[in-house]
């Protein structure tokens, strides 16, 4: 299966972060309004529907293209995506004037983003590259 190699390296990079997005919108909405709980998240919300699962494919195409020059753990190449995921969070943030944390669970959260996120393309990731037979 050679044929469209970055195609099939988008698809496997955007599939989990679109099933956990739309598991997550599902709950979020069942919980605002089937329980009435008064949570915003229709504010922020769109900027990772919109934008987490494709910087996912278009990163899994970098590390494909990647790998014929040099070769990169798929886990530390996948925890690198943080360097562009949260600055842009961090400003959507900030411009929608949703608060964000200054004590110790600010520091936590990214550092548990990194270990998911590394793990997440350690194990789900390079299980769906090589599902698809990508090199």
């Amino acid at each position: 299966m050679n044929r469209h190699r970055y195609l099939r390296a988008y698809m496997a990079g955007s599939v989990l972060p679109t099933i956990f997005l739309l598991v997550a919108m599902v709950a979020f909405t069942m919980v605002r309004y089937v329980y009435d709980v008064p949570i915003p998240i229709e504010r922020v919300i769109v900027f990772p529907m919109a934008l987490v699962p494709n910087l996912w494919g278009l990163w899994n195409m970098l590390y494909v293209l990647l790998t014929g020059y040099r070769h990169v753990p798929i886990g530390l190449h996948g925890a690198l995506l943080l360097v562009l995921i949260v600055p842009i969070g961090f400003s959507v943030a900030k411009l929608l004037g949703f608060a964000l944390p200054h004590h110790f669970l600010g520091v936590l959260g990214p550092a548990a983003a990194l270990a998911a996120y590394y793990l997440l393309w350690k194990y789900a990731v390079n299980f769906l590259n090589e599902l698809l037979e990508i090199p």
